[in-house]
């Protein structure tokens, strides 16, 4: 496998003729917004090297982690079926306010749009279906506040999912302004969620691909 370069300060860990591999950093958006202030992105700072360059999936602006992109039609459409029909594996790690009452578990709460508050998603009877498992992986305490290292899957991959689902259960994650509570904000000064590890098949050779990386939190 390549070795990891950066383009952009964009870590890219693999690259081929279908597609790459990159460790987004924490609060750059992974595609263009609206407005001329948010066309900084993920994929503006890849384009040079990747003209071709296809959106697969996206991560949160704040969140960090492995995004895997298509570099052609047939691969997007490969990728996108995985995702579809859930067959990439996916997990998060996460420090969350509080002491997490159990070891593991998951959460099935259906998840919709705040729409006075958007961008803010909420639990809602009326939204659609949403699946988080997690586990407990450290509980500790830093300057007076208490807080718990999870390790989180998402089955499903509503928007917002698991920061919403985090929250459900009691304990936001550290640094989220859209969720935590003012302690939970001046508790870090970036959101305390990445995406540390990324498995599917290769779109073209069908081979295994499994990636991972650590959070800087």
């Amino acid at each position: 496998m390549p070795a990891p370069y950066r383009q952009e300060n964009i870590e890219v860990l693999y690259s081929d003729d279908s597609l790459i591999v990159v460790n987004k950093p924490e609060n750059l958006l992974s595609v263009p917004g609206r407005g001329p202030d948010k066309k900084d992105c993920l994929v503006s700072r890849l384009q040079s090297r990747f003209p071709t360059l296809r959106v697969v999936h996206r991560l949160d602006c704040a969140t960090s982690g492995l995004m895997v992109l298509a570099l052609n039609i047939e691969s997007q459409r490969e990728l996108n079926r995985q995702f579809h029909d859930r067959e990439v594996q996916k997990r998060y790690v996460a420090c969350v306010l509080g002491h997490c009452a159990a070891d593991e578990g998951e959460i099935r709460e259906p998840l919709i749009t705040d729409w006075p508050n958007r961008p803010r998603q909420k639990v809602d009877p009326e939204g659609k279906p949403a699946l988080t498992r997690y586990r407990c992986m450290l509980r500790g305490e830093q300057h007076g506040l208490a807080f718990s290292r999870m390790a989180l899957t998402p089955v499903t991959g509503r928007s917002h999912q698991l920061r919403v689902h985090m929250l459900h259960l009691g304990h936001a994650i550290l640094g989220d302004r859209l969720y935590a509570t003012e302690a939970g904000i001046q508790a870090s000064n970036r959101l305390q969620l990445h995406a540390e590890q990324l498995a599917f098949h290769h779109p073209k050779t069908k081979q295994a691909m499994d990636f991972e990386t650590h959070a800087s939190f």
